[in-house]
């Protein structure tokens, strides 16, 4: 293979974080640097290809680079550009792919940050061999990725998907996206924290969670105190496990999927999470499906997960 590598970059609100992938999905080397140092994009941009020159130098130099995948919020793969990140300090269309390819000299491409993992699952994870599947990242927001007939669905504009964004609760909680209800707002990292909060303003119950300042609540607090047989974590989970299931369902109708793979931090809790997950699921589902979905965590590594997933895109070019 004349070019045995590619380029993986994950771009978060605090963090890029970048390396070099082989063909077998080893990450080779990696680093990262601060995405909100820089209000100048290409400032930006210049930091990047000063870290990252280093690692292309150790992998032989950039003729060995077939090309570079970026997973980013908001991006668009039709476009190239980043388009009005809510987390980015950047505002506006940022044409990325076209700064990375001008700077590096190779083909960039680039999507959304849950797309990116979809497709690493697909080439790397529990998804291989699979044509059809749904990707729910389960972190600070719900993000997703479709994938029907081994493609992943981008929709007339680039951005089909956004499942977190689906109405699970009519005028329910407000979303950071400024719409009530969504998906995210209760079955995120966050919205398990909002729910614990919820629970202990309202409620006169006992729960470890009590020794927590209510305004310092995670979701990492709330899985601690389920391990301890905390009753109200237990319902925490449960509740959201529920929300979610349901929302599963209805994702199942529309595109018959043969697994729904969870990815992110909210995952760590295990089967406190997954098995209120699949009750609700099954409740939910028309026979049709009842039996037939498979409900896995993601089969990456997760200290490679964000390089492994945006590098798969760069083995499409």
């Amino acid at each position: 293979m004349d070019k045995p590598y590619v380029i993986g970059m994950d771009i978060g609100g605090t963090n890029t974080v970048f390396g070099i992938v082989d063909a077998r999905g080893n990450v080779l080397s990696k680093s990262a640097v601060k995405t909100s140092k820089h209000q100048d994009i290409n400032l930006y941009i210049d930091e990047i290809y000063k870290e990252l020159s280093v690692l292309i130098e150790k992998a032989g130099g950039i003729s060995k680079i077939k090309g570079i995948g970026v997973g980013a919020p908001n991006g668009n793969h039709y476009t190239g550009n980043i388009e009005y990140a809510p987390n980015l300090q950047w505002r506006g269309v940022i044409p990325l792919s076209k700064l990375m390819s001008d700077k590096f000299g190779v083909p960039t491409v680039i999507t959304n940050d849950a797309n990116a993992a979809a497709i690493g699952e697909m080439t790397y994870g529990a998804a291989r061999g699979m044509k059809n599947f749904i990707m729910i990242t389960l972190g600070t927001g719900v993000g997703s990725g479709i994938v029907i007939d081994g493609k992943l669905v981008y929709g007339h504009d680039g951005f089909a998907g956004e499942l977190g964004h689906t109405c699970s609760i009519r005028n329910g909680r407000l979303c950071g996206c400024g719409r009530h209800g969504c998906l995210e707002a209760y079955a995120s990292a966050n919205g398990v924290a909002r729910t614990a909060k919820e629970i202990l303003q309202n409620q006169n119950v006992d729960s470890l969670l009590r020794n927590t300042p209510i305004e310092s609540i995670t979701s990492k607090d709330v899985h601690y105190a389920a391990l301890q047989g905390d009753k109200i974590a237990l319902e925490i989970f449960e509740f959201t496990g529920k929300i979610l299931g349901e929302a599963m369902a209805d994702f199942v109708a529309f595109s018959a999927p043969e697994a729904v793979i969870l990815f992110g931090g909210l995952t760590k809790a295990g089967d406190y999470i997954m098995k209120p997950i699949v009750n609700h699921l099954e409740k939910n589902l028309l026979q049709i499906w009842q039996g037939k979905i498979k409900v896995l965590f993601s089969g990456l590594k997760e200290s490679d997960a964000a390089v492994l997933g945006s590098s798969a895109l760069a083995w499409e070019i």
